[in-house]
């Protein structure tokens, strides 16, 4: 793997060998927090050294607003850094080298100093609805886009931006609504990216975060961007940055950028991935027909596989993976752990207030959600399967699969006068993993899930919510340990695997160990297959109601 050489970057600064002995620093950028993670790799056994976790600010608006401070996430690693070193009582020498993993489809403009024109525009900003329908109507619709412009869009980009929340409409609505600001724009970056970019003056894009802006010819499975595309949506070619793989080093760490993170100049940069690419390898999904369920702040079911596989009536299509010729047949839900936090918020605030009062569990970098997590896991063993009859539709912000619907929101069906707390919680966890079965029987007509699923993200740090998971699906739930940080991981492992500390990507990803395995229950398998088929009739029976309440006044 060719490095940058350290005279295109600052004078006197020698880049560090890659594969060099020591850690890496593995940043975790998500929707609302920050981890960072100092990693051993190169064994048989994938050691996290170290973990510290930042919050990050969402600022959200009833017009659709998703906004965040690219800056605030910058500051957030500054400030974990220190922590990081200090837990694991080494010094900034120490660190090997960098890499990202990071939520996706998230528009970062910046100017030629790698600095944001704007605040960034979250994967869950809605606003452009109106522009997506003027620029993609013609004809009868697929997936909401019409017939003669989706199927050469599809043809050439495996995917088509069906959605308002896909950054295409977010980059043309800045274009035309916030002049000043456009004029300003040196790169259209993602999230991570933008953070590569402040790292090293670098302007690239991994192939993942590419795939997401439906702008790349990923045919015969390269990745560069489209012409056609470009041009036929008006999108500024100077705009759009290098796209490189995922396990490349794109430069080093800039003596200003070191000073600023308390690292040293010259460590090498890593691309790192989307989460929904980087999530599986460090759940230890990687092989061809393996499936991870991921619940974090959002959540999915992913499925390795080495086609390219588009389901327009599921919104459901392949995202590359680090490995060529590998990606993963990828169907997401908007809001899924998201909705453990509004339990928190918003039904079970005072308990939990009281029970983090005596707790013993109150330190670490994932104090309040391991807390949270101990008290649900204590609250809803206790309530029967099936929560009394009620269910929860987990949709807090729409959805995308297995139907994109901005207009969609919870709502919790079959609260009688004997419902209690403890059921509603219950029914949330519980919609939660009958969103995810709706996943995997979406996915099921193109690509069999595997029977064992590996079990990622904060979801799986819960014995609860793991077991409820397993009932609900009727398959084998592998958690990993240390579930919260798997995208750390799985960036970790994809940057060892590119400096050829393992042999392949398979070999690194099966480093990663098992905390526990859930086998689905039989005795709750009758409730869970009624719930379930009146949860499947939900949208269908609602759709109409939630476009009256909140779709804009015509």
């Amino acid at each position: 793997m060719r490095v940058p050489s350290p005279s295109s970057h600052r004078a006197g600064r020698i880049l560090r060998p890659v594969g060099a002995p020591g850690l890496l620093l593995a940043v975790d950028l998500g929707t609302t927090s920050l981890k960072a993670c100092l990693y051993e790799v190169g064994g048989d056994r994938l050691r996290l050294r170290a973990a510290a976790a930042r919050p990050l600010t969402l600022v959200t608006a009833a017009d659709g607003t998703a906004e965040q401070d690219p800056d605030q996430w910058w500051a957030a690693l500054a400030d974990a850094v220190p922590d990081l070193l200090g837990q694991a009582g080494v010094g900034a020498p120490a660190v090997a080298g960098i890499t990202w993993c990071a939520q996706m489809q998230c528009t970062v403009l910046v100017d030629r100093d790698a600095r944001p024109v704007r605040p960034a525009l979250s994967y869950l900003d809605q606003r452009p609805t109106a522009r997506m329908r003027a620029l993609t109507r013609g004809g009868p619709r697929v997936a909401g886009v019409g017939a003669a412009l989706a199927g050469p869009w599809l043809h050439v980009a495996g995917g088509i931006a069906a959605s308002a929340k896909d950054p295409l409409w977010k980059y043309l609505r800045v274009a035309d609504e916030e002049p000043a600001a456009f004029a300003r724009v040196h790169r259209w970056l993602d999230a991570k990216d933008a953070l590569i970019a402040r790292a090293t003056g670098a302007f690239v894009m991994s192939t993942d975060s590419a795939f997401a802006t439906f702008l790349a010819d990923t045919r015969n499975g390269r990745c560069a961007w489209s012409p056609w595309l470009v041009r036929r949506f008006g999108v500024e070619p100077a705009h759009l940055p290098r796209i490189v793989g995922m396990a490349d080093v794109v430069g080093p760490l800039t003596a200003t950028a070191a000073a600023e993170l308390g690292l040293v100049a010259g460590t090498p940069v890593h691309a790192g991935g989307g989460d929904a690419s980087l999530i599986g390898v460090g759940a230890g999904a990687t092989t061809l027909g393996s499936t991870h369920v991921y619940v974090g702040t959002s959540g999915w079911v992913s499925t390795v596989t080495d086609r390219r596989i588009v389901d327009t009536r599921s919104m459901m299509a392949t995202v590359p993976g680090a490995q060529p010729g590998r990606g993963h047949y990828f169907g997401e839900q908007e809001t899924s752990g998201k909705c453990l936090e509004w339990v928190r918020d918003h039904l079970a605030l005072d308990e939990v207030g009281v029970y983090l009062a005596t707790t013993e569990r109150t330190t670490g970098p994932d104090a309040e959600s391991a807390t949270l997590i101990d008290y649900l896991t204590r609250t809803i063993a206790d309530v029967p399967a099936g929560a009394g009859g009620v269910l929860f539709a987990p949709w807090l912000h729409g959805s995308r699969s297995p139907f994109e619907d901005p207009y969609v929101r919870g709502l919790f069906l079959n609260i009688g006068l004997d419902t209690g707390k403890r059921q509603l919680i219950r029914a949330v966890v519980e919609g939660i993993a009958y969103n995810k079965r709706l996943l995997l029987e979406a996915q099921a007509r193109r690509v069999a899930p595997s029977h064992v699923l590996r079990f990622a993200g904060g979801g799986a740090v819960s014995d609860a919510t793991s077991q409820v998971l397993a009932d609900v699906t009727g398959h084998v739930i592998e958690a990993v340990e240390q579930p919260q940080y798997a995208g750390a991981a799985g960036a970790a492992l994809v940057a060892a695997w590119g400096e050829g500390r393992y042999p392949s990507l398979d070999a690194a990803a099966a480093t990663v160990p098992v905390r526990a395995r859930f086998e689905p229950d039989p005795s709750t398998r009758a409730v869970h297959d009624r719930n379930f088929a009146v949860f499947a009739d939900l949208h269908p029976a609602t759709k109409g109601l939630f476009r009256r309440l909140n779709a804009p006044a015509t």
